[in-house]
């Protein structure tokens, strides 16, 4: 193509030629746009989501009842009393001396309420080593970390005194204030850390420190505009922390990615001799328009966490598809215009031995990959044999993910060992099977002091205990006020969640319908952390087919009416399947068997946290489509441009491996850092996200796509006659054909692509 005026048409070659055209309008509107956002939503606030929303079921209504009585529930504390070794039991003077020294000393710090002695509650262990100081922090619950110093430090002070015994706290301020001093900043540090692993990524992929940071730049002020929308969506839709830090993840990845494709075809363009507006204009409509396809597939994929019915899930979708939308938006306007008014002063800043290597290696190749190049040749020489032995691979990777399981992780499964109040919570379950995470059971009646509702009461914890539910004690604690009761059971089983699990269907299923359940007008919710788990696992197990049938079959549509093919819709669907099932089957040989867990700082744990496979498949299957549309599209384009479909493949592969694989290592250096973490479903996270994107990028885009379109060959671009009504959003993508001869098919004929 010259130098001359190229007509090019589509959204994206629109929106591009007129923020080339009216820069510093398109530059001053995006400023304004991310300038209001944030405004609007600091002036909003943001709406986070109630613990009572959070779930539906029996944990929800329970919520629900605590709410509504507005009953503000203490955090609870329980100070563990333990003989060493075989000697000291709860009966000998010097146990119950400790006994009375903790009471006493916790009492004394003026933040504590409702101490109560093991003496009095019968909190003593059935070998009579083990006895529970029960206390609540004073104040507000979700503060209580912040208050409870004082009484760890009297703790402290009596085990300093009693030598003989171990006398250790636990309860939700204690690990509350754990966990924040020793994970508070983790997050910040991963988040933080994200970006200038991203900006080294892209100096050495450009070579050029302006070139770099204008990504890097999209990326965050994208973010920074999502944060403020967040703040004005969230009153109709409360959002967490944990959207918060998707959305960032979400944002970083697609926002460096869509700007890394847009900068690189444009200076690709000029390198092959294009003047400044004529490479911007084919960058718009190429890369500009795999942007816009890539983007609206994202948001659909992301748009499927709203079908589960988790309000979790519901936030999260919610944030990473506002913010895929922004960064998609302001690729496909700003970007061009940031472009313009840099002109060459993008390569500013250039790293002298980065920039000569890179222009050595494109004189040499031509700007296309050596090693993708040997890689292709290979893969197109034999096809069927790159074929089996790649999904081969694949299917192999994933067989472990046949046998998953799945469910929230305990306290230590979730840290291991490395922090002493996990000891103390699996001696606390060691002692007191249940006893650290009780079901409790949110009773409401007309009258709570009825004869009838205090003799259902009794009954409920008699028969908890008889039927082999519990094996007590079982605590019930009054509201008269509210005519509400409290009763705290602690569950067979303890900490392993499956036998807790079913200690809690017979709770409900038996006890509760045998004793509360004949009381005309009482609820009794069971709610409790083994109760939440079931209750999230039974609605994201009822959320599992709605959601992938959506993000499949939309995803489906959309790839059908942006190529106008049906093969390679099917085709794109598929290898995406084959990328989540791969990520699946790491996951649990790794974090389920154990099986090289050690190379990744992690731990066998047994179980895949709950939420994670959903999770895993909608990000998945938005991200990987980044790479699938930018590469068939650039196929797409030589194919009509009036190669063959052989070479359109091996061209559409080798010169994008270059920004594929700059993207695939940023979102791979990004997503290992959460794998970093010290939480063992970060690490699940990280190593799931930076696992599936590396197979993506390689097996997937680099062997598997281009060998299964070699043996499809003419048969790619197949629509049947009947689909030609549909709409055709593929018009932009020959941004050359003013000059680019007229693609026919390899038998000569002219090619309806």
């Amino acid at each position: 193509m010259g130098n001359g005026d190229s007509r090019v048409r589509g959204l994206a070659a629109r929106a591009g030629g007129w923020s080339a055209r009216h820069r510093w309008a398109a530059v001053g509107i995006w400023v304004l746009f991310v300038v209001l956002a944030m405004g609007l939503g600091s002036a909003a606030g943001r709406v986070d989501l109630k613990d009572s929303d959070q779930l539906k079921g029996e944990t929800h209504t329970a919520a629900q009842i605590i709410d509504d009585a507005g009953i503000k529930e203490p955090a609870g504390e329980t100070v563990l009393i333990q003989a060493k070794g075989g000697g000291l039991k709860a009966t000998d003077a010097e146990f119950k001396a400790a006994v009375g020294a903790v009471v006493k000393a916790v009492d004394a710090t003026g933040k504590v309420t409702d101490v109560k002695s093991p003496y009095i509650t019968q909190t003593i262990s059935k070998d009579g080593r083990s006895a529970l100081v029960q206390f609540d922090m004073r104040g507000d619950a979700e503060t209580a970390g912040d208050r409870v110093a004082p009484v760890l430090k009297a703790v402290d002070g009596v085990q300093n005194d009693h030598r003989t015994l171990r006398i250790e706290e636990i309860g939700s301020a204690s690990m509350q204030k754990t966990f924040d001093d020793a994970f508070g900043d983790d997050f910040k540090k991963a988040e933080l850390s994200a970006v200038p692993v991203a900006l080294g990524i892209l100096l050495i992929a450009f070579g050029a420190l302006v070139a770099a940071l204008l990504p890097v730049a999209l990326a965050i002020t994208a973010i920074m505009a999502t944060m403020g929308l967040m703040g004005i969506a969230s009153h109709l839709q409360p959002m967490t922390d944990t959207a918060n830090s998707v959305m960032l993840l979400v944002g970083l990845a697609v926002g460096v990615d869509y700007c890394l494709f847009y900068l690189r075809r444009e200076r690709e363009e000029r390198a092959a001799g294009r003047d400044a507006q004529t490479a911007l204009q084919i960058a718009a409509a190429t890369s500009g328009r795999a942007i816009i396809v890539s983007g609206i597939t994202v948001c659909v994929a992301m748009a499927g966490m709203l079908f589960t019915g988790l309000a979790t899930f519901e936030g999260m979708g919610l944030a990473s598809l506002m913010v895929v939308a922004v960064a998609m938006v302001g690729s496909v306007t700003v970007l061009p215009a940031l472009l313009s008014l840099l002109g060459e002063r993008v390569e500013k800043g250039r790293v002298p031995f980065l920039a000569k290597a890179m222009e050595r290696r494109a004189a040499r190749t031509g700007g296309e990959s050596r090693f993708w190049t040997a890689v292709l040749r290979g893969v197109l020489a034999r096809p069927l044999v790159a074929v089996l032995v790649a999904a081969g691979a694949l299917l192999a990777i994933a067989a472990p993910a046949v046998g998953m399981k799945t469910q929230n992780l305990t306290l230590d499964q979730e840290f291991g060992d490395s922090l002493p109040i996990v000891q103390t919570y699996n001696r606390v379950n060691d002692a007191f099977p249940g006893g650290s995470e009780p079901a409790e059971v949110v009773v409401k009646a007309k009258d709570i002091n009825a004869p009838e509702v205090r003799s259902a009461l009794a009954d409920f914890k008699e028969r908890a205990i008889s039927s082999g539910a519990s094996r007590g004690p079982v605590e019930i604690k009054l509201h008269d006020a509210q005519n509400i009761a409290y009763v705290y059971v602690p569950l067979v089983g303890g900490s392993d969640l499956d036998k807790a699990g079913a200690s809690l269907e017979k709770l409900r299923d038996e006890v509760r319908p045998a004793t509360l359940g004949k009381v005309d007008g009482v609820q009794a919710p069971i709610t409790g952390q083994v109760a939440g788990s079931h209750d999230f696992n039974d609605q994201l197990g009822g959320a599992v087919v709605p959601v992938f049938a959506f993000v499949v079959v939309f995803a489906f549509a959309l790839m059908l009416l942006s190529f106008r093919s049906l093969t390679v819709a099917i085709t794109s669907i598929v290898l995406n399947l084959l990328s989540v099932g791969a990520a699946y089957g790491i996951l649990v040989a790794v974090f389920q068997h154990g099986w090289g867990a050690s190379l990744v700082g992690a731990e066998g744990v047994g179980a895949i946290i709950t939420w994670l496979p959903l999770f895993l498949f909608v990000i998945l299957f938005g991200l990987s489509m980044d790479y699938h549309v930018f590469v068939v599209s650039r196929i797409r384009e030589a194919r009509m441009r009036g190669r063959t479909t052989r070479d359109a493949i091996q061209h559409g592969v080798v010169t994008t491996a270059g920004v594929v694989t700059s993207a695939a290592v940023i979102m791979v250096a990004v997503f290992a850092i959460f794998g970093t973490l010290s939480m063992q479903s970060m690490k699940q996270m990280g190593v799931g996200l930076a696992a599936a994107v590396l197979i993506d990028a390689t097996i997937i885009r680099g062997v598997l796509l281009p060998a299964v379109m070699a043996l499809l060959g003419e048969r790619n671009w197949y629509l049947p006659k009947w689909m030609h009504r549909l709409p055709d959003l593929t018009h932009d993508e020959a941004a050359d054909a003013v000059v680019a001869p007229a693609a026919r098919d390899d038998e000569g004929e002219p090619l309806r692509v």
